[in-house]
């Protein structure tokens, strides 16, 4: 599994950059970060118990830890701060941000969330 060799915070972009030891580099929204928490909040705790999260496209991040060798606490700004993104997750979260981004779109509109335009 790859680990980060950088992550920067781009707060007034709202972007989390991260930059793999592989090479890989992905820029990813706050937004995306915060609905795809690995919470137990938000994933539930178990399959089909996830929980949408709506009106997350102002959410910004207030400060990052890093937790051992293998992950990174995120603070978000609407008081969030329970998952523990391991390296491997946000990874995944960087390798599938378009199809991951257009399911969370679906389910949003699915649901009659309609999100705030280009936010």
């Amino acid at each position: 599994m790859p680990s980060p060799t950088e992550i920067k915070l781009k707060k007034q972009a709202r972007v989390l950059e991260i930059t793999f030891d592989d090479g890989q580099h992905f820029a990813l929204p706050t937004e995306y970060l915060r609905v795809y928490s690995p919470s137990a909040e938000v994933r539930g705790h178990g399959p089909g118990q996830e929980t949408l999260q709506v009106g997350k496209e102002d959410v910004n991040i207030d400060k990052i830890e890093q937790v051992g060798a293998y992950a990174v606490q995120i603070y978000f700004d609407d008081n969030h701060h329970t998952g523990i993104y391991a390296w491997e997750t946000l990874y995944d979260l960087g390798v599938n941000f378009d199809k991951y981004w257009h399911d969370y779109l679906d389910r949003l509109a699915k649901a009659g969330h309609p999100r705030k335009a280009d936010a």
